[in-house]
């Protein structure tokens, strides 16, 4: 007789390879993925920590000079110029737009007919170019002849030069972003469709008013989805780039005043494509990825303990 074979401990050969198979399937499935993740995403991450290490512009081979460009961002007052315009602009911008989007949600949320039209309604704007965005910015908030003082006019208000007075230039950006808030309001409505009917049935026995229920109810059980939307708007703010830039450093656009319109993300731009001075662009890009980080931490310490989940806090 021949020799018994000996089986070593662990799972039965048959589930181990079904398991091999799913993860290869599963592996070539997300391939696509992982391809354009390296050649898009990571490999242009890593190769700007090197960029910013060197002096390029593009058209020499790049020059290594060490800290230098970091050295350069602590001496360039454009740099503080633009993060201070951009902190502002994200304090505004990112409230402001919670509030409408929450508002327009429960509006939205209390229509018993014609629902899915408004949702509709109030999504299309996002489908809009930024770059018409930023066109419209102007035809509608041009101190002499535009849409908006028009409209202050028939009430007898003076309205200000949104876009020539430096301490308007980033409320009318701010009033601007609010035509992209669809999205916001899509997904704050899903929110409010999944909070229990029952909790308010309970609140209203207790005679609790529509105030009251808003606060005590409403936003708890919305919070996980307010606070997404807080992190998200936050990041996309603190990256603002393209509807400023198209109506205040268009081509030709000498008009309007700028500098209260120079985002951090418009100087980066302009040191990469307009000057060429790639490797101080990447120092740049860096420094405005760790800040992003480093608020983006703040925000999920300080913020994650009034975020109710189901579950329990994670």
């Amino acid at each position: 007789m021949s020799p018994s074979r000996t089986r070593t401990p662990g799972r039965p050969p048959r589930r181990r390879s079904a398991r091999f198979i799913e993860t290869r399937a599963a592996l070539l499935f997300i391939s696509p993925w992982i391809i354009g993740f390296v050649v898009f995403t990571a490999w242009p991450v890593i190769n700007s920590a090197y960029l910013s290490l060197t002096d390029y512009d593009v058209i020499n081979d790049p020059n290594y000079v060490g800290f230098d460009n970091y050295v350069q961002l602590f001496e360039d007052p454009k740099v503080g110029l633009a993060l201070w315009n951009t902190f502002v602009f994200a304090v505004l911008s990112v409230p402001t737009h919670l509030v409408v989007a929450l508002g327009l949600a429960l509006l939205l949320n209390s229509a018993s007919k014609a629902t899915g039209f408004f949702r509709t309604a109030f999504f299309l704007p996002k489908m809009t170019p930024p770059v018409a965005i930023g066109i419209l910015l102007l035809l509608l908030f041009n101190g002499q002849d535009g849409l908006i003082n028009a409209f202050l006019g028939v009430f007898g208000i003076d309205g200000p030069a949104w876009t020539t007075d430096p301490n308007w230039v980033k409320p009318a950006l701010v009033l601007m972003n609010l035509w992209t808030v669809g999205s916001s309001v899509v997904i704050i409505l899903a929110a409010l469709r999944g909070v229990p009917q029952e909790l308010y049935d309970s609140a209203l026995v207790d005679g609790a008013g529509w105030w009251k229920r808003l606060l005590r109810i409403t936003v708890p059980m919305i919070s996980p989805t307010l606070f997404f939307l807080f992190i998200v708007d936050s990041i996309n703010a603190l990256q603002s780039f393209t509807e400023a830039y198209t109506a205040f450093f268009g081509a030709g656009n000498t008009t309007y005043s700028n500098d209260a319109a120079l985002f951090y993300a418009i100087y980066l731009f302009q040191q990469a494509f307009e000057f060429l001075h790639m490797g101080y662009a990447s120092a740049l890009a860096w420094l405005l990825f760790i800040v992003i980080m480093a608020i983006t931490a703040v925000q999920i310490v300080v913020t994650r303990r009034y975020v109710h989940y189901e579950g329990g806090n994670p």
